[in-house]
């Protein structure tokens, strides 16, 4: 219909919103090639908070970024299980035809549970009574219909280095907290959650998913790398407090990435600062910095 109308009025200008399966769907993505602009809409970012009059992160990163959900003054819970099931009947159904419910379903809450941890498909499979090889699908079509985030490694391939594991991110903090089964924060589940939404503010406001992580063996890491700008690494660490960096990974990894810049973005930092650690400069920034700096690198 989209492709009637732009060629019968191509002076109208529409738009066109609706759920995952549009942006899932080949046959969208082969319509009007040349003649679309997709926006992708994220969970609620920071400057939606201001729009919304409720500036409280912690409420945020609880309830999650979806209006409805956002605006209730008490955690909906039931609301998040009905959305996941709604999801299931709309989207996956409509789609990917998946015949068997129980262990898509089971698979999805197992991976909100881990949210942000590196993932092994293994895992999964004994706990969702499916094949380690439709554990894989399953994540392919979680991450086509934008409900999980799949951030794959940063790497030259040195012996050192994880090279092939992922880390999966769930699309919204509220649905990581519902299946963490946590109703009210504790000061250590902040962290994890700050991580979680930095990344989401990050895709969109660059509308990308081009976002890495760095690990090596000894388990070091550095939370999310950019490689826009020059194929120079952007080094990103997130902290909920700034007192809680430690430069170990980063330093870890400037010995053999020595070129770009160096970020740490935590909640609680008011004016920008920088520190050196062993030669290597680190500027501690708020998200809204963070997101300056990173568009500045863009253009």
């Amino acid at each position: 219909m989209l492709k009637i109308v732009a060629d019968h009025y191509p002076q109208i200008q529409i738009v066109a919103s609706g759920s995952s399966t549009l942006g899932a769907s080949t046959k969208f993505r082969d319509t009007l090639v040349g003649r679309k602009t997709e926006l992708w809409l994220t969970p609620l970012i920071t400057a939606d908070l201001n729009d919304f009059n409720q500036g409280d992160i912690h409420h945020r990163l609880l309830h999650g970024g979806l209006p409805p959900f956002f605006l209730e003054t008490v955690l909906p819970e039931p609301d998040f299980q009905e959305w996941i099931d709604a999801y299931w009947a709309k989207d996956i159904q409509e789609l990917f035809r998946l015949e068997r419910r129980y262990p898509f379903q089971k698979f999805t809450e197992l991976l909100m549970a881990q949210s942000g941890g590196v993932f092994e498909a293994s895992s999964f499979a004994r706990p969702c009574e499916v094949s380690r090889g439709t554990i894989s699908n399953y994540l392919s079509i979680l991450e086509a219909t934008f409900v999980v985030h799949v951030i794959r490694p940063f790497s030259s391939r040195r012996a050192t280095e994880i090279v092939a594991a992922p880390k999966v991110y769930g699309f919204d903090t509220g649905f990581v907290c519902y299946y963490r089964g946590w109703s009210q924060l504790r000061q250590e589940d902040f962290g994890l959650l700050w991580e979680h939404f930095v990344l989401n503010e990050i895709m969109a406001q660059t509308q990308s998913r081009e976002i890495h992580y760095w690990r090596n063996k000894r388990g070091q890491e550095v939370d999310f790398l950019l490689t826009h700008a020059r194929n120079i690494p952007i080094a990103i660490e997130c902290k909920w407090t700034a007192s809680g960096f430690s430069p170990r990974a980063l330093l870890a990894f400037r010995r053999q990435y020595p070129d770009g810049e160096n970020f740490v973005v935590a909640h609680d930092v008011d004016r920008v600062f920088t520190s050196n650690y062993n030669g290597i400069q680190v500027k501690f920034v708020n998200l809204e910095t963070l997101i300056a700096e990173i568009c500045a690198f863009e253009r």
